[in-house]
Formats: C-alpha cells, sequence, structure tokens
C-alpha cells in the first residue's frame, strides 16, 4: 500500500491514516525528526522498549502518563529506582505495567549513565548515529518497508555489550526511524525529506 491522502490533500505513509487524530499527528509532527538530549533519547528508547509487543498508538496515548512515572526520562533519576520504584510503577494505570519492561528501563537508564560518564553528554544519539545506514531506504509502498536492518542489529549487539536490555533489532530499526536517523517516509508522503 502507497501513501494515502487525507481530506487536507496531503498524502501521508497509510499507518498514519487519512484523519485527523493522534497518530496523524505523530506522523506529521515527530517521526522522522532528529531529537536532541539525553532525556529525549533515554524516552525514545525506552517508549520503544515498552512498545514492544503492542500498538504505537497505546504507547502515545499513555506518553503523558510515563513521562510523569519516570521523571521526565531524566536516566540520573530512573537509574536510582528501587524496588519501591518498581512496585509504584507496577500499580500505575497510566503505564504500560509490564515488570521485565520496567525492570529494562531501569537497567537501561544505568546503562545510559555509565555511557554519559564515560563518553559525555550525547553519548547515546551519537552511539545510534554511528549506526546509521550507509543507504537509507526508500520504500514506496508498505510492501517494502524494512523491520530490521544490519545496522540496527549491529546496535542492538552494541547496545547489549554496555548493558542494555530490551533493544533487539527490530526496536532499534524502530527507534532510527522514530529519530530521524533515516528518513523512514514512503516516497509520495509529503514528509518524505
Amino acid at each position: 500500500m502507497g501513501p494515502l491522502t487525507g481530506e487536507d490533500g496531503l498524502p501521508r505513509c497509510p499507518w498514519a491514516g487519512a484523519e485527523p487524530g493522534l497518530m496523524r499527528d505523530y506522523h506529521d509532527q515527530e517521526w522522522g525528526r532528529a531529537i536532541e538530549g539525553d532525556a529525549a533519547w533515554f524516552e525514545r528508547l525506552t517508549l520503544e522498549a515498552f512498545q514492544s509487543g503492542l500498538s504505537w498508538a497505546t504507547i502515545l496515548r499513555k506518553r503523558p502518563a510515563f513521562r510523569a512515572a519516570f521523571d521526565g526520562f531524566e536516566s540520573a533519576r530512573v537509574a536510582a529506582y528501587d524496588g519501591g520504584d518498581v512496585a509504584r510503577l507496577m500499580a500505575d494505570a497510566g503505564i504500560v505495567r509490564n515488570r521485565a519492561k520496567v525492570r529494562a528501563a531501569i537497567t537501561n537508564a544505568r546503562a545510559t549513565l555509565d555511557l554519559v560518564e564515560a563518553e559525555g553528554g550525547g553519548a547515546l544519539e551519537r552511539l545510534v548515529r554511528a549506526h546509521a545506514p550507509s543507504t537509507a531506504p526508500a520504500p514506496q509502498d508498505t510492501s517494502e518497508q524494512q523491520t530490521t536492518s544490519a545496522e540496527s542489529s549491529a546496535l542492538s549487539k552494541e547496545l547489549k555489550r554496555r548493558g542494555f536490555t530490551f533493544v533487539g533489532p527490530t526496536t532499534m530499526f524502530a527507534l532510527m526511524e522514530a529519530t530521524g536517523v533515516f528518513d523512514p517516509h514512503l516516497l509520495g508522503c509529503h514528509r518524505r525529506g
């Protein structure tokens, strides 16, 4: 399936929907655009892990609650979480209550801090961007879209080596798409660069 044209006359990737709403706003305003700052990168890494097995719409609807529950995704705060915080998060109906994913967020906050301490601010972004594909995919329709790549597999392995969890190749490919490491939009989509 190729881009769908909305009532505003703009063609978009089909998952964004033709009608105004949450997914279309995310597509038009965020998906495939660069982000800045350690907290923004830790947030996206965390939300991509929580999305695993769920729809992205579910995560977007819960994003304000995630931000509140995880202290604005400040990795130093999340890294200090203990068993009481895990219990608090597991009782929070505003977020996805999956113990393994909650524990992964805490583990990844600690790994992010270690990375920043070793390599300075922006280290997570630099690590992800270092795995950008040399030739970005340019799919004409959804049948040509990838869900993994050699680069996302390499990024997954490197992050795991550095102590991160819930960072599989598919999740890392989605992270690179979402954060504009390469242009993920279909050819013909109004957001394609």
